[in-house]
């Protein structure tokens, strides 16, 4: 038996630098460099950066607790909520309290089974248009055509296609915001707002701009009746229950929101998935049988009848989770894991790290879809793998997410394949998301 293929990691010390350096290393530039051996195989660490203590428990019952079971004593840090106001304000995900389960329920339904199917069609097409923009042999940047693709569908799907939000243009600020941000949210975790970020932060603040004003331009256009569309009813939604002032501005909040999580972290799924089927061509090849006999059936059932493309996808997001970590801060006293925890401190969950623990799964860092096979279930903890976060603020958009990834891999599959460029360094750059630093270059030729 064939051994698995091992996609790219960066390289792992075997001790951990003093945490003063995670500020001015390679860490503090990619958010998933610079971790040792130790940070794999260990359960918890406390540490104390700057008058700040920091958390970062590993084990699955700690998640559970901090995710779920004590949820109400963890909440969206404060200074990440300044850092974020920026670019989505006090939307849905920037949110806790009251104000978050009035937002939760209202964006919700938009996101329903039925909701979702919906959609194939419109999804189906878009991954039919980036096709058609293929050589039939040759080589594409896979990670740009998925981040064209989900930002149209995206445009499509919640804003009627408004030609604002599919320009490259606006796919470059975006790209901008996300890192400057990524890198802003570890120095103010650490309560160092005034470390600048230069030229990083000039072009993410420049992102920003572009970005809230072209949807506060739409929101505004709406007016409070809004229209039928996902942006439209979120508008009338919130005029119902806010003054109008407020819904306007929660109104742009979420838009940004949903704009930049709707499309970003799917296309990033979507690269790093292609890049680990070329890397195992017998995972490919299975995976293109299978999606060209689903393409023969009903496209609004279309997801259902791609069980195995469902488990590359699903190890496609362990190895390479949407968002590498995310924070909480305590509300009140704890207890993880033995260690206590004080109002005032943070939890630090990295799915980065849990994905690929060397005491949750077997052979961590290699690519095996089967890990994900039906009736495995009861193998795993079910917080240990967190893609898309978990308890009463797991991803309310995750379903979209799959189907959109399931369709746009059935259609890219049964029209190529796809194999790795000899010499393309594919390297992950962990910041508000994990996207391939450098685009992800793949060859194509015909099926």
């Amino acid at each position: 038996m064939a051994e698995p293929f091992v996609p790219v990691f960066p390289p792992r010390p075997l001790h951990p630098a003093p945490a003063w350096q995670g500020l001015v290393n390679e860490h503090s530039r990619n958010s998933v460099a610079g971790w040792s051996q130790e940070a794999f195989t260990g359960w918890y660490v406390r540490r104390r950066i700057f008058g700040t203590v920091v958390h970062i428990p590993r084990h699955p019952d700690a998640i559970e607790r901090v995710l779920l079971t004590n949820a109400a004593n963890y909440e969206k840090p404060r200074l990440v909520k300044k850092v974020v106001a920026g670019l989505i304000g006090r939307g849905l995900v920037s949110s806790d309290g009251e104000l978050w389960r009035t937002q939760r329920k209202i964006v919700a339904p938009s996101f329903a089974p039925g909701a979702v199917q919906r959609l194939t069609g419109l999804i189906a097409h878009a991954a039919e248009r980036s096709i058609a923009g293929w050589p039939e042999s040759g080589r594409i940047d896979v990670a740009r055509t998925a981040t064209d693709t989900t930002m149209r569908i995206i445009a499509e799907a919640l804003f009627s296609g408004d030609s604002r939000l599919t320009t490259p243009q606006a796919a470059a600020h975006i790209e901008a915001a996300l890192i400057a941000a990524g890198r802003v949210r570890l120095t103010a975790v650490l309560g160092l707002t005034w470390l600048k970020l230069g030229q990083v932060q000039r072009a993410g603040d420049r992102g920003r701009r572009y970005l809230r004003g072209a949807l506060t331009a739409i929101v505004r256009e709406r007016g409070a009746e809004g229209g039928d569309d996902f942006i439209g009813g979120m508008i009338r939604d919130l005029h119902m229950r806010f003054s109008a002032g407020e819904a306007t501005a929660l109104a742009i909040d979420n838009a940004a929101t949903f704009y930049v999580a709707g499309h970003e972290t799917t296309a990033n799924a979507l690269a790093w998935s292609v890049y680990l089927m070329a890397g195992d061509l017998a995972v490919q090849e299975r995976a293109r049988v299978e999606a060209v006999a689903a393409l023969q059936g009903d496209p609004d059932t279309l997801p259902e009848r791609l069980p195995y493309l469902r488990q590359v996808l699903d190890e496609a997001l362990r190895l390479y989770p949407p968002a590498p970590r995310f924070e909480r801060e305590a509300m009140g006293p704890d207890t993880l894991q033995g260690e206590a925890v004080r109002k005032g401190d943070l939890v630090s969950v990295w799915p980065w790290l849990l994905h690929r623990h060397r005491g949750l799964w077997e052979n961590a860092d290699g690519f095996d879809p089967e890990r994900f096979a039906p009736g495995r279930e009861s193998e795993r903890h079910r917080f240990q793998y967190i893609p898309f976060g978990g308890g009463p603020r797991v991803c309310v958009g995750a379903r979209f997410a799959v189907v959109e990834a399931l369709v746009i891999l059935a259609h890219w599959l049964a029209a190529r394949r796809f194999a790795l460029v000899g010499g393309f360094v594919v390297e992950p750059l962990g910041s508000v998301t994990l996207r391939p630093k450098s685009g992800l270059m793949v060859d194509v030729t015909p099926v």
